[in-house]
Order: structure tokens, then sequence, then C-alpha cells
């Protein structure tokens, strides 16, 4: 991770220096204008800066006319260290242009137009298209698939876009997101492509795929991976429950409906759901539809371990990325478009998978459970 983030930081500081020449020049790299003929590129300047990551090796572009100054990494300055977090936690924030430039300007003492800011946060586009095509693993165990919601501004209308987040856990029992997708419509020609770009890029085999009620997606799963078993996800279940449910009676509703999934099995738990549907129908009759018509897809649930009904229940690892996302979409209201809203996800994906160091707890149980249940796919 260190040397991600010393890649990550050399890069940004190099695609600024060219972005900083780029207006000195008045115009882009193998552009053809007037500005050209009177001074133009000749060349890099090898540096090494000094950062808390280690040694950052760098190239100082140069003008031919000798007379463009670096404003990010002034001539003689070579010690970053002070700076760095700064500079990728601009981006990470999902700051608006008008922020970033006060950013800069409180670490550089100089102001920068919105135009070149943009030309800054454009560069790492680049990097978010690798790490989208990036090779994954054979087989995961456990995906998620969830969706959080931001304010995007198209074509000067401001509407909510859905990031769709695809989260495994691996073989040892590792988690990473291996998937961000923004903006479609949700349908099985949709979810079709996002499990055939999954397959594309080297995964064979799912064994459990836990998502929402979303469209479509079951009969996705059934065409790309149609061993795998899908498992409505039961936090999203409760709360589409508890969301027909006055605030008075939430505790209680919700006291009630972990009888059902805390069932030691799956009769128990259906004789469960019958008893609290006959006891809250009247009151609120739509409350608990929704568990008899995805009894089918609520049930496998009941087959797995205690250990393993954990790591599926609490998500407690997808909940907490949508937290970090929500923090982004606090800190901006509205994303001036999705190009916009994807680095800022990206960035703090980064951010926040830097963290996840340990394996699930009791994972080699877990994993013995999984090769009994699913012989020959481990």
């Amino acid at each position: 991770m260190q040397e991600a983030l010393k890649d990550l930081l050399g890069d940004t500081i190099q695609n600024m220096l060219e972005a900083e020449l780029d207006e000195h020049l008045g115009y882009e790299k193998y552009e053809s204008t007037e500005e050209a003929k009177s001074n133009y590129r000749n060349g890099y300047t090898s540096k090494t800066l000094k950062s808390s990551v280690g040694q950052v090796e760098i190239d100082i572009p140069r003008d031919r006319n000798a007379e463009f100054e670096p404003k990010i990494v002034p001539r003689y300055k070579r010690d970053i260290s002070e700076i760095e977090n700064k500079i990728i936690a601009m981006y990470a924030r999902g700051m608006s242009t008008r922020e970033i430039n006060e950013q800069i300007q409180e670490i550089y003492g100089f102001e920068v137009s919105a135009e070149m800011v943009s030309k800054i946060t454009d560069k790492i586009l680049p990097e978010i298209e690798e790490w989208q095509k990036r090779p994954l693993g054979e087989v995961y165990p456990i995906v998620f698939i969830d969706a959080i919601h931001f304010s995007v501004k198209n074509d000067g209308i401001v509407g909510k876009k859905a990031v769709y987040i695809v989260l495994a856990i691996d073989i040892e029992g590792q988690k990473d997101v291996i998937g961000i997708y923004v903006g479609e419509n949700e349908s099985s020609k949709f979810w079709l492509s996002v499990l055939n770009d999954l397959k594309n890029r080297g995964v064979k085999d799912i064994l459990i795929l836990c998502a929402d009620a979303l469209s479509g997606i079951k009969d996705a799963i059934n065409a790309a991976f149609p061993n795998t078993e899908y498992q409505r996800c039961i936090v999203h279940q409760i709360r589409n429950t508890l969301k027909y449910v006055s605030d008075k009676d939430r505790k209680e509703f919700a006291r009630d409906l972990k009888r059902i999934y805390t069932a030691p099995n799956e009769k128990a738990g259906y004789d469960q759901m019958l008893e609290v549907s006959e006891k809250w129908e009247k009151k609120y009759p739509a409350a608990m539809k929704s568990w008899k018509s995805n009894w089918d897809v609520i049930c496998p649930f009941f087959k797995y371990s205690e250990e393993l009904r954990k790591i599926m229940y609490t998500t407690n690892t997808i909940e907490s990325l949508n937290s970090s996302y929500r923090r982004i979409n606090k800190s901006r209201t509205v994303f001036p478009g999705d190009q916009s809203l994807l680095k800022s996800i990206y960035l703090a994906t980064v951010k926040i998978t830097s963290k996840w160091t340990m394996r699930y707890k009791n994972w080699r149980l877990i994993l013995g459970q999984l090769q009994i249940m699913f012989e020959g796919r481990i």
C-alpha cells in the first residue's frame, strides 16, 4: 500500500506539473497554435522529492524560453511530506473546483483557475480505468452488491444517480471492492453486463451473491453464474419492512423480526414469519408481504452456520463503505457530472480498502463449511 501511495503521489504531482505548464504556455501538448511558435516544451529535468512514504521521482517539464517556474513544486523545494496527504485528500473528499482551489491556495499560496483544477483532476481517469479492468480471482465465496445514491448535474439538470458497489470476500477471507458502476438503470440486461464484466476479468465462480431486490438481478445471476446461490440481503429486508412501521412500534417490530432470521432452521424461521405476520397484519398490512413473496431467496440463509450467517447478516463491511461514501455526499451536495462522482468514489474506495488488512474471524472454519456445502467448487 505504501508503494501504491507513493506511485499515486508521484503521478499526481507529475500530472499537476504538466497541467501547470499547459496553463503557462497557453496550449496543450501536441496542439499547434500561435503561442506554440513563441514558446514550447523543451524536455524535462529529473528531481527527487522526499515524502513520508519514501523518495518520489518526478520530471520537471521545461520550456524553450526558460520562463516556466513551477508553483506546485518550486525550483528548490524537495521535501513535500507536509502536503502529500492534502493533495490526495482533496480528491478523495469529493471537493468542488472552488474548494480545491482554496486548498491549493492554502498549501502553496497561489490561486488556480477552475479550468486548471478540472485538468488536474481529469488526469486520474486513466488510473481509474486501469483499476476497473484489473484481473480478479477465479472464485469468490461471497459477493455483495449494493447501491448508494448521489445528486449529479447533467445538462444543467440535477438528478439522482446510483453507484453500484460490488464487494467480494475472497478465498483467503479478505474483503475487496471488485467493481464500481455508475448511473445505469436496473434491469436484467444491466446486471448481466456487470456480471459478464466480472467474468471477463477472470471470475469463474461465485458461491453466494447477496443483494437487495434489485430489478432483474435474479435472472442475470442465473444466466451468468447458474450455480451461484442468490441470497436476499437480510439487512435490506428488515429495512424495507420497518419503513411501513411507525416510530412507536419499530423497536417491538424489530425484535419480532429478529426471531425470524435467528431461527435455528428454515421451518422454524417460516413459522416465526407467519406468527409475526399474523400479529402485525391488521395494523401494518403491507409490512410483511415481501417476506412471504421473497421467501425462496430468503430461506437459503437458514442452512448456513452462525459464523457464516453473521457475515451475511451484519454486512458491516458494505455498511461501513456506504457510510464513508455518504460523508463524501455531505461535503458536496451536487456532483457536476458522472466523472466527478466516479473520481471521488474511486479515491474514497482506495482510502477505505487500504485499512482492510485482516481476514474475517473464524475464516478457516467458515471455508471448511463452504467446501462441504459447495463440494468441488473451492
